[in-house]
């Protein structure tokens, strides 16, 4: 299914931080726009846990909430702590989903999703823990219609459908006091006069954290509650670039970085529609951790990009990036399931591509990729400890790590014992790993793509290969996993990037270096996301 959102917003003239450092011209006259980001996604599924709202200096918090039939808005200036009470039902209650995969990614369980909604079968994507595919809970209503629904897809082979059945006696309910008095609604809206809110998620003054905007708490699709900070995007950005490639990087890179994360937000807005949020606040999306991080260079960087997206044909790009690639970025492909983006194609990450070349050099060779992750100098990413290493892991270790990962998928696979051999049977043109064989004593099953650093603890990226270990006895003791780059390793390297602003490239240039073919546009009318 294809979904055109069209960007057409009215361009007014404002008065922000870009106008403080100088800066003028059409970014400066963008509108904002705002947007829900699930800073705490599962409060209360632990009955410990509290969290603390407090007001700044001289600034006092506004709560409105809906109390038996009326509404009510109590003012405090004290802070407000939110804990957990775990209610008994008056009687248990059965809760069921059919799970219809589990998956790493969101892009993955995307795919997937679009995979059931071709075939017919209404679906939601959600992040219990690992994202999953559900069947749509509004359709699939009933005991019966969920049972014939896990009957129909197992017996087309997908023995990896179950359904989850959770009975409750007790379910959590979020409680706070004021003056005395003790609340628990579900829903409870959170504002400031300063438009500021700290957020204390720990029992350490130091470790609050300072948010703009507002912050609502409501429930989630998982029984209990989500904190949700309701945000400009441009403020929304002061708190995701000081951490995605930190406040010493290059002007350039952190340019490239901003345009990126705006891109990234907008073009990302549906991922949490079960959940009545848009964005999460970790690596599963961006990390976000408001305004205690802020900088004046990020802030400039910010300012100077205002409303500045990356477009391809006249479509937001999907503005995926990584920590390192490890010297040679991947495809979409490569790593998740879905159609390949012209602009997301594996090139050599260094400021010359004379180092080697992919056309005449595939790294879908195994021969090939072990020569290539041997080169250690003359890439953007060289000085850098991620760029390359070895980990040696012990085959006890590796059993323990895949049979957990493959309990949680409800592989059958899960109750082997012993590992007999491990291999890479597939590459990429970029040598990441499309497919590993594992061999055990009941049968031998494949691990595809991104499932690789699911399943094992010790590689970083899907860019290395097995080097299988005796330590001088006639057994296999483990494997030794040889590779490079952290992350998926698909677009811009934030340590490639700060390489090439140090060789005084522009951030356009780095953005058209790692997404060829893109153009970088004020955000306005047009502009179309296609999902």
């Amino acid at each position: 299914m294809k979904i055109i959102w069209r960007i057409s917003y009215t361009v007014l003239t404002t008065f922000c931080l870009l106008g403080l450092t100088g800066a003028s011209g059409p970014a400066s006259r963008t509108k904002d726009v705002e947007i829900r980001i699930g800073i705490v996604q599962r409060f209360g599924d632990q009955p410990t846990e509290a969290l603390q709202l407090e007001p700044t200096k001289g600034d006092r918090l506004r709560l409105k909430f809906q109390d038996g039939s009326s509404q009510q808005t109590l003012v405090t200036t004290k802070p407000v702590k939110l804990e957990v009470l775990m209610q008994a039902m008056p009687a248990a209650v059965v809760k069921e989903r059919v799970v219809l995969g589990t998956f790493r990614t969101y892009e993955t369980a995307e795919d997937s999703a679009q995979k059931w909604r071709d075939r017919g079968i209404e679906v939601e994507i959600a992040q219990p823990e690992r994202w999953q595919v559900w069947a749509k809970r509004e359709v699939y209503n009933t005991p019966l219609l969920r049972r014939l629904l896990l009957q129909s897809v197992q017996a087309a082979g997908q023995n990896t459908a179950f359904v989850d059945t959770q009975v409750l006696q007790k379910v959590p309910r979020v409680t706070w006091q004021v003056d005395g008095k003790r609340f628990s609604p579900d829903n409870l809206e959170i504002s400031s006069d300063k438009n500021l809110i700290r957020v204390n998620e720990s029992k350490k003054p130091e470790k609050a954290r300072l948010y703009a905007g507002r912050m609502k708490v409501q429930p989630n699709a998982y029984g209990d509650y989500t904190l949700v900070n309701e945000v400009l995007l441009e403020t929304y950005l002061r708190g995701v670039v000081p951490y995605e490639i930190g406040a010493t990087a290059p002007m350039p890179a952190m340019e490239a970085q901003a345009v990126l994360a705006r891109t990234y937000a907008l073009r990302n807005l549906h991922r949490f529609a079960i959940d009545g949020y848009q964005l999460c606040a970790d690596t599963h999306c961006q990390v976000y951790y408001g305004l205690s991080g802020v900088t004046p260079n990020t802030d400039r960087a910010i300012a100077t990009t205002r409303g500045m997206v990356l477009t391809y044909k006249n479509q937001l790009v999907d503005a995926l990036y990584s920590s390192t690639t490890g010297g040679v970025t991947a495809s979409f492909s490569d790593v998740w399931n879905g159609d390949d983006r012209p602009y997301l194609q594996p090139i050599i990450d260094a400021p010359s591509h004379d180092i080697w070349n992919l056309s005449g050099q595939n790294l879908a060779d195994e021969n090939q990729f072990q020569q290539f992750i041997s080169l250690k100098q003359g890439f953007n990413e060289s000085q850098r400890d991620l760029f390359r290493w070895r980990r040696e892991t012990s085959l006890k270790e590796i059993t323990k790590g895949l049979q957990k990962f493959l309990k949680v998928k409800n592989s059958p696979y899960a109750k082997f014992k012993t590992i007999r051999e491990m291999k890479v049977v597939e590459r990429s043109k970029s040598g990441r790993i499309l497919k590993l064989d594992v061999k055990t004593d009941i049968g031998t099953f494949s691990l595809y793509k991104d499932e690789v650093r699911s399943a094992f603890i010790a590689p970083i990226s899907t860019l290395f290969y097995l080097q299988p270990l005796n330590k001088g006895n006639s057994e296999l003791w483990g494997y030794a996993f040889v590779g490079g780059g952290l992350g998926h390793g698909v677009g811009l390297s934030q340590v490639g990037a700060q390489n090439l602003a140090k060789l005084g490239w522009s951030s356009p240039k780095i953005l058209q270096f790692y997404y060829p073919g893109t153009k970088t546009q004020i955000l306005g009318n047009g502009i179309a996301q296609t999902n």
